[in-house]
Formats: C-alpha cells, structure tokens, sequence
C-alpha cells in the first residue's frame, strides 16, 4: 500500500484529502493549491508529473538518485529544491533525502525510502494542518513550515553527537588504554558529511533570501530567513565539534605517550637500582672469591681463622659502606650538573 497522500487547500483554508494524484490535479484547477506528498515513489509516479505540472527529467532524476548534494534548481514552471533530513542513533549518521517541487499553484514533497521517511510524512501532514491559517497563503508557506520542522529536528542530531563527543572525552581521560580511537575516527567523518550538507543548504537559504525564485512571495521570505539563521548557527557548532575532535586526538596521542614515557621511567629507575646494588657487591664479590680460594684458613695461619674471618667479614661491611656512599655522591655530582646544563639551555 503506497503511503504518498494528496491534499488540496483552497482559499478558506479547507485541508482536503484527494485519493489520487490525477484527482488531486483536477481540484486544483478549482482555486487555491495542492500538496502532493510523495514517499519513496518510483520513475513511474513522477514521470506522470512532467507534462501536468512541468517538470524536469533531470529533477526527477535527482529525486531517485542517491548520495546528491542539497541544492535549488530553477525552471520556467517550479523551483526544485533538495534538502536533507538527518538521525543519530547507535553512532552512526543517517542523511536522508526530501525534494521539493513548488510552483504558483502546487508543492511536490518527494521523502526518499529510510527509517524515519514514514515518521517524517505523518509528522509534516499533522503540523500542516495544524497552521491552516498560514498555509493557506500559498504553496511557500507551507514549504516553510516543512523545512523549518526538518531544520529543526537537525538541532537533535547536533545534540546527540555533541553527547557523543563528552562521552568520548571522558572515557579518554578515564581510562586511556581503553579507550578506541576508531569511535573518535568515526564521528569526525560524521561532522564532515554534517558540514557538507549544512553548507550547501545555507546556500539554498542564501538563494532563497535574495528572491531567486518567483515561486517564494516576498512575504514568505521572512521567513526562511530564520531558517537561514538556524542553518548558520548549526554549521558554526559542526566547526567547533570537527576542531574539538581534532583536539582529542592530539590529546589521546599525548597521553598514550606520557604514559609510555613513565613506563619508560620506572623501567629506568628499577635497572639504575639493580645497577647500583650490582656495583656496590662487585668488588665484595670479588674479594669473597678470592678469599673462597683458600678454604678455611682464610689466607692465614689455620689456628686464626676465628679472628680473620670476622676480621674479613667486617672489612668486606665497610669496603660496602664505602662503595655506597661513594656511588652515592657521584650520582649527586652528576644531578648538580644536570641541573645547571639545564638552565644554561
């Protein structure tokens, strides 16, 4: 079952619901306009639109086609207008197309097939409705009210990575270690199709503003001038998102190595400690081999051994306190000059 509505609104305000495109195009032709509301529609049911209502092959190429860019198209009987309307959930960013054919009498929504389409087209009937007395106005104002709930659910998205973007820095200063540089990775290039799609729309506005199109009234452009100042505000924060983004990195870069220099520095002062308790006990080595040599008698008479191995003991003891102190205060000589280099730099 096709989820493309068709309404027709006359001068009083009356918002009627037509069956059928064809219907709808004869109760046009009784005063005021129609709005034929497309969703995820095939060549078939737009190509029945080129003769009536005069539209391009290329827009509706446009239309069907994925991955286009925003943009504003005129022709000798509408303006084509290709905007966006995006989601964030689970990390990841989802662009979806909305067309706009509008012209004297007429307004074309065209929602292209995607997981909020169907949210998006009964969302937009009801506020529609809802603003009977300024809609009533004329296909632009309606228009208006359309981007203007599309641009501001926008504001949604923004929030939702900026979110993302705190939990990602938390979790850096956290627990570093833990923390996966891909989920930073993933939401810069999120802020990059975020830009491009906000720049090019801002130009829409921009286009729009200084009277473009004959289809937009004068009137109805005060309006849209507020969605331009929505659209500036919202590629300034995807600016500062994509540079705070690029600061984590750094930052995550920073720490990695701060913590692979104190690594490196433990390493360091445990293989200084060894190397110190190596030197002191060298020549104690040394000596207790040498002595080892001569079994019991210690290098004397056999009948004095129970003097002269105390007597060697105890001088191995001092000739190790010496060491000590001594290696001591060469390490302090070496601090000393340490210090005074580092200031002469």
């Amino acid at each position: 079952m096709s989820k493309s509505k068709f309404y027709h609104i006359d001068k009083t305000g009356t918002f009627s619901s037509i069956p059928t495109m064809e219907e709808a195009l004869v109760a046009n032709k009784t005063g005021g306009f129609i709005w034929l509301c497309y969703v995820d529609p095939n060549q078939e049911d737009l190509s029945k639109l080129m003769d009536p209502l005069g539209f391009h092959p290329l827009s509706i190429e446009d239309c069907l086609d994925d991955i286009q860019i925003p943009k504003i198209e005129d022709f000798p009987g509408n303006t084509f207008i290709l905007f966006n309307d995006y989601s964030y959930a689970n990390k990841k960013l989802a662009i979806e197309e909305v067309n706009f054919f509008i012209g004297s009498n007429f307004l074309v929504s065209v929602i292209r097939k995607g997981l909020y389409s169907k949210k998006l087209n009964e969302t937009t009937v009801q506020i529609a409705a809802k603003n009977i007395d300024k809609i009533k106005q004329g296909p632009a104002f309606l228009m208006h009210i359309i981007i203007d709930f599309i641009v501001d659910k926008k504001f949604e998205t923004i929030e939702a990575m900026e979110d993302e973007l705190d939990r990602a820095e938390e979790a850096m200063l956290t627990k570093i270690s833990e923390f996966n540089l891909g989920d930073l990775q993933y939401l810069r290039r999120d802020l990059l199709a975020l830009r491009k799609s906000l720049f090019h729309e801002r130009e829409i506005l921009v286009k729009i503003c200084r009277k473009d199109s004959i289809f937009i009234p004068e009137k109805a452009i005060l309006h849209f001038r507020d969605i331009y100042d929505h659209l500036a505000n919202f590629f300034e924060l995807t600016e500062t998102f994509r540079e705070i983004v690029t600061s984590l990195m750094e930052m995550h870069l920073s720490l990695l190595n701060n913590q692979m220099a104190k690594i490196s520095n433990q390493t360091n002062f445990i293989v200084r400690r060894l190397t110190f308790i190596t030197t002191i006990f060298m020549p104690l080595t040394l000596l207790s081999g040498i002595g080892g040599m001569s079994e019991y008698s210690m290098m004397t008479n056999p009948a004095n051994w129970k003097f002269t191995y105390p007597a060697f003991i105890m001088s191995m003891i001092i000739i190790g306190i010496i060491s000590y102190y001594l290696l001591k205060r060469l390490e302090k000589k070496d601090k000393n000059k340490d210090i005074i280099f580092g200031k002469v730099k």
